[in-house]
């Protein structure tokens, strides 16, 4: 957000199908529109951590601290520049030549073998190194005497998550507003409308007040606040009528429109004639499930002037399980999650067309064999059939039924339960065709009898506790 001129104005909206961490997105981005303020308790943490330290000390944990973010070299200014450094120096009532300190500190105790530093006056043990660059680094050797302070370090931390955690509300500042759009959602919502307003008199009585929406609140706040940028986040923008929402600010949103601005427009409000213009510092990010084509389409005027970033399915994102199939010799076998996911995706595709895929994030949380079933009965296979619009031959070809015994089937064709009592014959019936492209299979005759879950995998029994069944999902 810091590379933004405060009059460089976002538009975007992150679209893409279920599942594929949209909202998530917005959720991180809320954070860059959120100011922490440390409290007395910060302080008086920090001043207690830092007290009884040597300077040799501090900068030694200030490189812990670096290496908690993987970055293990650091130059002296990064160092200088550190709260823990700060907040040293202020202990000693020192302001000046804070960098000859730092690099005092860091000579004095580098490595005498050093290629790169030339200090005589060394102390007896070392704890730093430059590279040819001027970047400094702890030295692996000195790691076994650091255990104490990367200890102070760690507890330093969590006290100061805990403390995060527990005055919440007090210790930030948000610069944004988080709506969710839905079919009834309104103008009167998000700009201003008219709405009920009950007196405190002993008739409590009813008058009506035209009250700032969602969006014109945050405008308004924005405008008084120029140097800061302020953020609107829309979950879900093609649910409600977008142009009804936005009414007669839709043309004031566009990025070379907004007050200030050369070409900047104004205009007067519905309800209370209010001249108002979009302010420069407002930025406006929603997003689009692809899915849902029940949903309002986003006319051509709101569509040029968004940015639309497209966010695929990441199934490299998921890791494997482990299955023990035979507890008492402990043997496991891996699922795949990123292949389970991608084999499906790939025949979602060619049966049901890509914006039909399954997002990464219907698999993210999986851990154990129990839950990938849970997911799978739930989630994903409902989902699936209404996609499928209940066609047996679909489902099963997603699954790789048709080969397959019916008690190895994921979906089960009711009819095959009927004719076939023993239920251990493949489900000839609804075998599907090899798919020469997209959509090939929409063409085809498919039974749209009535379907079930396999008993089993709901249980958790039979075939199910096997990984191999899961596998030739890939």
């Amino acid at each position: 957000m810091n590379d933004l001129s405060i009059n460089d104005a976002v538009n975007i909206i992150y679209t893409g199908v279920a599942g594929t961490g949209k909202t998530y997105r917005l959720l991180q981005i809320a954070k860059q529109y959120t100011d922490y303020f440390p409290t007395a308790d910060d302080d008086q943490m920090l001043a207690q951590l830092l007290q009884d330290l040597s300077w040799r000390d501090v900068l030694c944990l200030i490189f812990l601290e670096f290496k908690t973010e993987h970055q293990d070299l650091v130059k002296v200014p990064e160092i200088v520049a550190h709260e823990f450094f700060i907040a040293k120096a202020a202990q000693n009532s020192r302001d000046k030549n804070l960098s000859n300190t730092a690099w005092s500190v860091l000579q004095i105790h580098s490595s005498v073998t050093s290629q790169t530093v030339t200090y005589k006056n060394r102390a007896s043990q070392a704890y730093f190194d430059k590279d040819e660059s001027g970047a400094w680094y702890l030295l692996p050797e000195s790691m076994a005497l650091l255990t104490t302070l990367s200890q102070q370090l760690t507890e330093f931390k969590q006290a100061q998550r805990d403390n995060i955690t527990k005055h919440n509300q007090g210790l930030s500042k948000q610069r944004f507003s988080m709506v969710s759009f839905h079919q009834a959602y309104g103008y009167e919502e998000f700009v201003e409308g008219i709405r009920p307003v009950i007196g405190i008199n002993r008739q409590a009585q009813i008058s009506y007040d035209i009250q700032d929406g969602a969006f014109l609140a945050l405008c308004q706040r924005a405008a008084r606040d120029p140097e800061q940028r302020y953020a609107i986040l829309i979950d879900e923008i093609n649910r409600a009528n977008v142009s009804r929402v936005f009414g007669e600010l839709l043309s004031l949103i566009e990025a070379d429109k907004r007050s200030g601005l050369p070409n900047a427009m104004q205009v007067n409000l519905a309800y209370s004639g209010r001249p108002f213009s979009v302010p420069a510092n407002v930025d406006i990010y929603a997003t689009m499930n692809t899915q849902d084509h029940s949903l309002a389409p986003l006319d051509m005027a709101l569509r040029r002037r968004f940015r639309f970033i497209d966010c695929p399915p990441q199934p490299e994102l998921l890791p494997s399980i482990n299955v023990y199939e035979n507890s008492a010799e402990q043997k496991s076998a891996a699922i795949d999650l990123a292949k389970l996911l991608s084999g499906l995706n790939q025949r979602i595709m060619q049966t049901l067309g890509q914006e039909a895929q399954l997002g990464h994030a219907f698999l993210f949380s999986v851990q154990n064999l129990s839950q990938l079933q849970s997911v799978l009965v739930e989630q994903v296979i409902p989902q699936l059939a209404q996609a499928a619009g209940g066609q047996i031959a679909i489902l099963q070809y997603l699954f790789k039924d048709e080969q397959q015994p019916y008690s190895a089937q994921f979906i089960q064709d009711n009819q095959v339960a009927t004719d076939d009592p023993l239920n251990n014959q493949p489900n000839i019936k609804a075998q599907a065709p090899m798919f020469a492209g997209q959509n090939a299979f929409l063409g085809q005759s498919m039974s749209t009898g009535g379907y079930r879950v396999n008993p089993d995998l709901v249980a958790n029994t039979g075939e199910f506790v096997l990984s191999s069944i899961y596998q030739r999902l890939y």
